[in-house]
């Protein structure tokens, strides 16, 4: 029983010391270093983790922002290792399970001064597994999971366009939407889809080369 609900237990759980870490944060916002509070539609995750607020102020959020850091990549590494387990070529399983225990490390050392690079690093990981679990989608009848997961991944790379064009005035909002989105995908995937929902898709065999004299 733990274990069929570890990740929703785990994601449930980093959840809430997230929203715990929000609800104590100071305050303090890139546009607005005297607002009190967290403000969802201007201040990022990032801001959750460091010692003091944007405001100036000793940050009491950090210890259960970190806390829920650590516990979710770990969730996430869990659902990426059961569903290498139902994918049908071992190539696709093995960078799935790899991939996401990799992704653990990258995520956890976004809190740190590494964080730009480790969150290019992180979100790569993560979004090439779910791009090859949607290109496995695509092949089988779960139509509803092909549409949820083409719109993630719409939602994904939009948030990645408006970093590139340093739209720092949707992106936090657009920052919790690709959360929301991709933890619904990943909970949907876990818990509703099974090994046969891809049995039938043949393994791909390597092509052997031509041998000329």
């Amino acid at each position: 029983m733990i274990k069929k609900y570890s990740v929703l237990t785990g994601i449930v759980i980093s959840s809430i010391l997230i929203l715990i870490a929000i609800s104590i944060y100071p305050g303090g916002t890139m546009f607005n270093e005297y607002s009190i509070g967290f403000d969802w539609s201007k201040n990022f995750m990032s801001n959750l983790f460091g010692a003091k607020a944007l405001n100036g102020a000793e940050n009491p959020s950090r210890g259960w922002a970190y806390s829920g850091m650590i516990l979710l990549p770990l969730t996430y590494a869990v659902f990426f290792i059961n569903m290498s387990k139902k994918m049908p070529e071992k190539n696709a399983g093995n960078i799935l399970k790899y991939g996401g225990v990799a992704n653990v490390l990258f995520t956890f050392l976004t809190v740190t001064p590494l964080h730009d690079i480790m969150l290019i690093i992180s979100t790569s990981l993560f979004w090439t597994c779910l791009v090859i679990i949607t290109i496995f989608i695509l092949k089988t009848k779960l139509h509803l999971f092909k549409f949820f997961c083409i719109i993630s991944l719409l939602i994904f790379y939009y948030s990645v366009y408006l970093w590139g064009t340093s739209d720092w005035n949707l992106l936090p909002i657009m920052q919790k939407v690709n959360f929301a989105t991709s933890t619904l995908l990943i909970l949907g995937l876990e818990y509703f889809t099974k090994k046969e929902d891809f049995a039938h898709i043949k393994p791909r065999t390597p092509k052997k080369l031509a041998i000329t004299s």
